[in-house]
């Protein structure tokens, strides 16, 4: 029963939890009685959590393959076949949207001995950023800037940021890694920003494979170091915030220890095809 989904038994239920199991078993008369201790002790026993899920998805870009492994490529520091040049440079850009500004309606309260931060459940929306970022693969070094809103415009003026400055701006090549958002998406955005930038080398990732994409793992740290919990008195303070973390980050940081390489990728591609022929039949 916990292996099965509760709609195929004509329940009206996502998913089972330990309490609708055990009045399910009851229901139907396998026992007479049984505790939710025992049932938990079986379940235990058995590795099943059937109250947990996890979403996934298919890869449904055709050049999934071609495209992620010329990124994973990157990341080992190599192009076409050839290692990279020391002049070269990798660089992973996206935006962060809808970062609020909440205005707590009482000032947090430090931590004390015993007693963690408090922070006021209450606010009063200040306003949103969004967060554009472009981060250095080999040197970890992040270039940021907060927008108004997403788009073409706000993404050419981070572009600008960057390459109108050293050592981006005489590199001979600056490989840009994007996503397919709307600001920087398809053979469009590669012309105009090659136009403006003829160094420049976008590479986009598949679509639904923005987990290639090493700046997700910079705003993760930014998420969790910086906006959580969040109390900011006005954007202002926000934006100041976000652009001092990036020179505080800095001194700290080191390029990111990335392990999934091209032969993960075949291992990876090789099981989801083997799922996507189990659940086809």
């Amino acid at each position: 029963m916990a292996c099965e989904l509760p709609y195929r038994r004509g329940l009206p239920l996502s998913r089972f939890s330990l309490a609708e199991i055990r009045r399910e078993v009851l229901a139907e008369g396998l026992v007479a009685e049984i505790s939710g201790a025992t049932l938990w002790r079986w379940l235990s026993q058995d590795a099943l959590r059937p109250w947990r899920f996890r979403s996934w998805i298919f890869p449904r870009d055709r050049a999934f393959l071609e495209k992620a492994g010329r990124i994973l490529d990157l990341y080992e520091g190599v192009w076409d076949g050839l290692p990279l040049a020391p002049t070269d440079f990798v660089l992973c850009a996206d935006e962060k949207t809808s970062i609020q500004a909440r205005q707590r309606r009482h000032a947090s309260l430090p931590p004390l001995s015993n007693r963690p931060q408090y922070v006021e459940h209450e606010y009063r929306r200040g306003g949103a950023w969004a967060y554009l970022a472009a981060w250095d693969v080999r040197q970890a070094r992040v270039l940021g800037r907060c927008e108004s809103k997403t788009g073409i415009a706000p993404f050419d003026r981070l572009v600008a940021q960057v390459m109108s400055q050293e050592p981006y701006r005489s590199a001979p090549r600056v490989f840009w890694i994007i996503d397919n958002g709307s600001g920087h998406r398809g053979p469009k955005a590669v012309h105009r920003l090659q136009a403006q930038w003829p160094t420049i080398i976008p590479i986009h990732t598949p679509v639904h494979a923005s987990w290639l994409n090493q700046i997700e793992i910079y705003f993760s740290i930014v998420q969790r170091k910086l906006l959580t919990p969040n109390c900011f008195a006005s954007l202002a303070e926000l934006e100041d915030r976000l652009l001092r973390f990036q020179e505080h980050y800095q001194k700290l940081a080191a390029p990111f220890q990335w392990a999934f390489t091209r032969r993960d990728l075949a291992a990876l591609m090789a099981r989801l095809d083997d799922r996507r022929f189990a659940y086809a039949a």
